[in-house]
């Protein structure tokens, strides 16, 4: 039974745990597998990158680990929706009804996450992590569900960070000044460590829910079980109090420890630049659990699992706060083009004169990585680059429909910024309210999309005996 909005009911989706997803993939022809023993050192995430948004890859035994490794998994929009069980122009309002409709998790006992238990884990021997681009600093940990509690409430948070191998028990860690850092500044200013789980190989709807822009309080394992339709599975943790999906295929614990920094980068990010090296966060490993015959999920560096999984859930917080303040605000789409991050357009129907500036202006505000953002109309399709590029060619003059803001922040991983301090640009390629109506109907050629081109096609005739008659 139907939902809210055209949104299949929770019980109806079709949530998958990875290896069930990446079955689901093997029985669609959309999974390669491919030749035990590819190189960890570029070779596995040039296959993947080569087979990126077309085929999964599954690499069996890989530099020779008994643990296999899969990339890709949710490479395109249509795969992730297929994944949450929502028709894909779904995507973006079922994420705002989970963030909006939270369901608590479940703890469990005997989880499969915490089949097999290593007490002196060495990462280097025991996970199969690759080294992606050229001059990465070496191997990195990229699709891991970092979790941690703030020591004050208790609520836990759930980020992706990258980390970097350092050492048999050590990663480092790029901690941004987001919640994970905060919690980490509470306890290390009393000289305190900071206990914390890393998830690798977590279903779609958990790795998509990390990603939510939420308070502080907020625990997005809620949301992932809300995106799946019914609450999350979870398990405690062996050292802590951290919960993780029950159903995750490795897990790492440690601790973020106080007051000891080391070297980590450069790294390939999603702008495709490194981000730079420098002194960082170090987690010190204590344990690793993980299911009987783990899969060890990698997400390559500027791939389009790695895009994709940012762009979701910036659209939803953007376009929450643009339809909260405009009533004319129908979609909003982060491009390809501009790493879905920097590049914004917009879809509206019947702006009031001079609203398309202000929505430009609180896009700016939404998200501060947002550099350029076009406002088009309700007849322009927002996913088609070329349509876009025809409404501000033909919609758009620079003297009375450009907004510009100058020395606004930025993303940091942006290299043309001044360490994040960054312009921003805003095009109103939308009909003017005032103009005669004629003047923008676009050409049409009445009934041309009911004809039946099958029926009007002859197949069976040569072009040498039509035109001889």
């Amino acid at each position: 039974m139907p939902s809210r909005d055209g949104l299949p009911a929770r019980g109806n989706r079709g949530d998958y745990a990875l290896r069930d997803w990446l079955d689901r993939l093997d029985l669609t022809e959309r999974l390669t597998v491919l030749k035990p023993n590819v190189d960890l050192h570029f070779e596995l995430a040039g296959i993947a990158n080569r087979l990126d948004g077309r085929q999964a890859s599954y690499f069996p035994r890989p530099g020779g680990h008994d643990v296999g490794v899969v990339s890709g998994l949710i490479s395109n929009r249509a795969w992730m929706a297929e994944a949450l069980g929502v028709a894909e122009g779904m995507l973006v309002p079922a994420f705002q009804d989970a963030i909006a409709n939270p369901l608590p998790t479940v703890t469990v006992e005997n989880a499969p996450c915490q089949e097999v238990v290593h007490d002196d884990p060495d990462l280097e021997k025991l996970l199969p992590i690759p080294t992606h681009n050229e001059h990465d600093s070496g191997a990195y940990i990229t699709a891991g569900l970092a979790i941690t509690k703030n020591p004050k409430t208790g609520i836990q948070n759930v980020a992706i960070h990258r980390l970097q191998l350092s050492g048999p028990k050590e990663l480092g860690a790029l901690l941004l000044p987001r919640h994970t850092l905060a919690f980490f500044e509470s306890v290390e200013k009393d000289g305190g460590d900071l206990d914390i789980a890393i998830v690798v190989g977590a279903r779609p709807a958990a790795l998509l829910a990390s990603q939510a822009v939420m308070p502080i309080d907020f625990d997005e394992l809620e949301i992932a079980g809300a995106l799946g339709g019914a609450p999350l599975e979870v398990a405690r943790c062996l050292e802590s109090d951290i919960v993780v999906p029950a159903d995750a295929e490795i897990v790492i614990e440690g601790k973020i420890v106080a007051h000891k920094r080391a070297m980590e980068g450069p790294f390939g990010e999603f702008p495709q630049y490194y981000g730079e090296q420098a002194e960082r966060h170090v987690i010190q490993v204590t344990k690793v659990t993980h299911r009987k015959d783990p899969i060890f999920h990698t997400i390559v560096g500027g791939g389009l699992e790695h895009l994709l999984l940012g762009a979701i859930p910036r659209e939803t917080t953007i376009l929450t706060t643009l339809q909260r303040n405009f009533l004319c605000v129908r979609n909003a789409y982060l491009t390809m083009g501009g790493i879905c991050r920097y590049h914004l357009v917009i879809q509206v129907e019947g702006p009031k004169p001079g609203e398309a500036k202000n929505i430009l202006m609180a896009a700016f505000g939404a998200h501060y990585d947002i550099k350029q953002a076009i406002v088009v109309d309700a007849d322009v399709d927002i996913h088609d680059g070329d349509k876009v590029e025809w409404a501000v060619a033909t919609r758009f003059q620079a003297e009375t429909d450009l907004v510009t803001v100058h020395n606004a922040q930025g993303s940091k991983l942006d290299p043309s910024t001044r360490d994040g301090i960054s312009s921003k640009l805003g095009y109103d390629a939308t009909v003017p309210a005032a103009a005669p109506e004629f003047k923008f109907t676009t050409i049409r050629v009445p009934g041309e999309e009911d004809i039946d081109l099958d029926a009007k096609i002859d197949r069976d005739v040569d072009l040498k005996d039509v035109r001889d008659g």
